[in-house]
């Protein structure tokens, strides 16, 4: 169910998901509804281009960009029409469409009960609040030194203050391109002007950001940013504790290379390398791949080469 979090915000952690889906008539009911929504020629089966309708809102559910976006995305649009297909099938009865929805709502519902995701409201308060701290100017001052820099202008060095901001000053992640675009941008160009393309020094650092963070409070106030993010942190222990039970490895492991499509010769291909590594991620806790910025291919990469000795087969299979 939908709780309040200790900031106030609402806090999703998939019991809403796992009642509608465990509850048959309602359920049922969705499925007709929802069915009958994508059966646009009436004939009872729903074609490869009915389906596309569904697979997009799954992956908007799942914070997917549009289809076409980026290949990576692309694929995973791919596995998911492929779920309801099993990569053959031209048309699928209503009563595959429910076990398929089902299966994809209650691997949401996992993903969130392991990984809460709160919603939050940021309306300019709390960042006013953060402002009027007496640790405000030491912060800055603090967050000043960790930019470098070299030959930037005070305009750079204030959009980089912003992007080391957090929920927990009250500002929306001013690395996003529409938070960046439709709060930080409108407000630099109506502060500042020319004098925030001037060198950089700490005095007129502290003087111009305070005049900047005040004016994005204010944005902030008029359009209020929704923001969605994880209280979860993700510090190893769990791969370490993964790593530490052969047992528990191995189990898991052997469930990934069942679960996995293989093709006629029972090699999986490497477009289904983020599907095993998120098979794996519950268990090392470790957050869904793509589920935030700072978790790259590269880090899962490094992760399957730490598992190397006790997944050859899954790498033999893979490669």
């Amino acid at each position: 169910m939908e709780t309040k979090s200790a900031r106030g915000g609402q806090v999703l952690d998939g019991s809403d998901i796992v009642k509608l889906v465990e509850n048959d008539k309602v359920f049922t009911n969705f499925v007709d509804h929802k069915f009958q929504e994508l059966d646009r020629d009436r004939d009872g089966e729903l074609s490869v281009k009915e389906l596309e309708p569904a697979v997009s809102d799954i992956g908007a559910a799942l914070g997917l960009p549009a289809k076409g976006s980026s290949p990576d995305s692309d694929n995973i649009y791919s596995e998911v029409l492929s779920e309801f297909t099993h990569g053959t099938k031209e048309t699928v009865s209503k009563s595959e469409f429910k076990v398929v929805l089902s299966d994809i709502l209650m691997g949401m519902a996992a993903g969130l009960k392991r990984d809460p995701i709160v919603i939050l409201r940021i309306d300019g308060e709390d960042l006013m609040e953060f402002i009027g701290r007496p640790s405000f100017e030491s912060e800055m001052v603090s967050i000043y030194f960790q930019i470098e820099m070299p030959n930037a202008s005070l305009r750079d060095y204030i959009i980089e203050a912003l992007k080391k901001l957090d929920f927990n000053q009250g500002m929306p992640p001013a690395a996003d391109p529409l938070v960046m675009s439709n709060v930080v941008e409108p407000v630099l160009r109506s502060c500042g002007g020319h004098s925030l393309n001037a060198p950089v020094s700490q005095e007129a650092f502290l003087v111009e950001f305070k005049k900047v963070a005040e004016a994005v409070a204010r944005r902030l106030k008029e359009q209020p940013v929704i923001v969605a993010h994880s209280e979860n942190n993700f510090d190893g222990s769990g791969i370490k504790r993964l790593m530490s039970n052969k047992f528990e490895l191995d189990k898991i492991t052997g469930e990934v290379l069942r679960a996995v499509p293989k093709d006629k010769h029972g090699k999986m291909s490497k477009e289904y390398l983020r599907v095993a590594l998120d098979a794996v991620a519950s268990s090392a806790g470790i957050p869904p791949y793509g589920a935030i910025p700072e978790v790259l291919f590269s880090t899962f990469s490094n992760l399957i080469s730490v598992f190397k000795s006790t997944l050859s087969m899954f790498l033999l299979a893979l490669f």
